[in-house]
């Protein structure tokens, strides 16, 4: 038996002793902390990193196994990315597929009726908190137009909708062509999930490790 094999390979919670923390910048999504942590050997090193609220993101898939996909610009990227449906957790205490199911209405118009959990990210873990779920939507429908009041601004104003096939959406992964993190994970954890016809996803409602 190798030694790979005789360790339990799952992401555990631990808290090492912080000493001393400053906040250098609280904007209106993240905060800039450095914490003075205590490493092994009894030394300290300060570590830098943003605290952010987390997220979700929505990958939607129809019946003939098409992905939804938007085009918005992000700045810090200088590019349009495609990405998935997503959003902040900006609303104290609303659960996440809720959250979810309002990102995917007021972003992309369409609702679904059947949700799971597809896969759960730490995006950068050496500089920033954030956490995203993202969850598989499917038996997927348009908004009618009269029940669409969601008002789009900035970035938003101007975010068209597609769909394309799941194998070429991952294809378009593996090429370098889409680049967006909860979009890299979510087409391939849902073509991976797919083997199976989605049995061995978690509920909804699964608890966040």
């Amino acid at each position: 038996m190798t030694a790979e094999n005789t360790v339990k390979i799952e992401d555990t919670e631990e808290s090492w002793n912080v000493v001393a923390s400053a906040e250098h910048f609280s904007g209106r999504v993240i905060t800039v902390r450095t914490d003075t942590v205590e490493m092994p050997g009894g030394v300290t090193a300060d570590r830098d990193y943003v605290v952010h609220p987390g997220a979700v993101a929505v990958l939607a898939l129809d019946d003939e196994d098409r992905v939804l996909l938007i085009r918005q610009y992000r700045h810090p990227a200088r590019r349009l990315l495609w990405e998935l449906p997503a959003g902040i957790r900006d609303v104290p205490g609303e659960p996440l597929v809720e959250c979810a199911a309002r990102e995917l209405a007021e972003e992309a118009a369409y609702r679904a009726r059947t949700w799971h959990t597809l896969v759960d990210l730490r995006t950068s873990p050496g500089m920033s908190d954030e956490r995203i779920r993202v969850f598989l939507a499917r038996d997927v429908e348009a908004i009618p137009d009269e029940e669409n009041t969601y008002v789009r601004h900035h970035e938003e104003t101007d975010m068209p909708v597609v769909w394309i096939p799941l194998g070429a959406a991952v294809d378009k992964v593996l090429s370098g062509m889409i680049h967006n993190s909860p979009a890299v994970a979510g087409i391939l954890a849902a073509y991976t999930a797919s083997a199976d016809g989605f049995k061995g996803l978690r509920p909804a409602d699964a608890p966040e490790a």
